[in-house]
């Protein structure tokens, strides 16, 4: 069944925190350890969709150089400005000719009115449809998306990384899982698989010690 996305805010994901927190390990250490998480909030526009393209399978420093490399180029980042970038000047600032591709795509979509993308509050079914309509947004991306832009409060983002390396830690597993295992185990989380994920993330940052940086992307 369709539903609306239940925007979280600082509150809520507090509350979760503490929910998750109640039902035993590990988040009851997390928690103790870190406090709960920061909300890592994003915008609901095509550049956090560029900026996820850009951090698809590579590492949130070598995304963000390549970002603020196009954003001091262009200034804002708009379909309009990647549309009239020429290749060149994008393989420059760091995209991969396939990421060109698809940054491209999704700006070509948006500019012939086929695609807007989602809102806070706006229908998560519909939204995932859309998104992973869109060449080159799978579901990591397009759980990202919901979980930092919407606000959608029971998201998993299946196969990434860090999430895999802080449950192994967090769990002592031994190993790193492979998405099909982590994602099997974050289902006991629901409904606050997105706050779940928020608690690894921070974890695997370094916690309380952890500093974002202002080129980070979140608000």
């Amino acid at each position: 069944m369709s539903v609306s996305a239940a925007v979280v805010s600082e509150a809520v994901v507090a509350a979760h925190a503490s929910a998750l927190a109640e039902r035993g390990e590990p988040f009851a250490t997390l928690l103790r350890r870190n406090g709960p998480p920061p909300l890592w909030r994003r915008r609901a526009d095509y550049a956090t969709l560029v900026r996820l393209v850009l951090e698809q399978q590579v590492s949130l420093a070598s995304a963000t150089a390549a970002y603020v490399r196009l954003e001091t180029r262009v200034g804002d980042v708009t379909p309009r400005v990647v549309l009239t970038s020429t290749a060149d000047q994008l393989r420059a600032d760091g995209f991969s000719r396939q990421k060109d591709r698809y940054v491209r795509g999704v700006a070509q979509a948006i500019e012939a009115g086929g695609f807007t993308p989602p809102q806070p509050g706006d229908d998560e079914d519909a939204a995932w449809d859309a998104l992973v309509g869109l060449t080159g947004i799978g579901p990591w991306t397009a759980a990202c998306y919901l979980l930092f832009a919407m606000g959608a409060p029971d998201r998993w983002p299946r196969g990434d990384r860090a999430l895999h390396v802080s449950m192994a830690r967090v769990l002592d597993l031994g190993e790193v899982p492979g998405s099909d295992e982590a994602e099997t185990t974050a289902r006991s989380w629901s409904p606050y698989r997105s706050t779940a994920a928020r608690m690894l993330w921070h974890d695997y940052l370094g916690g309380r010690d952890h500093v974002p940086s202002p080129s980070s992307g979140f608000l």
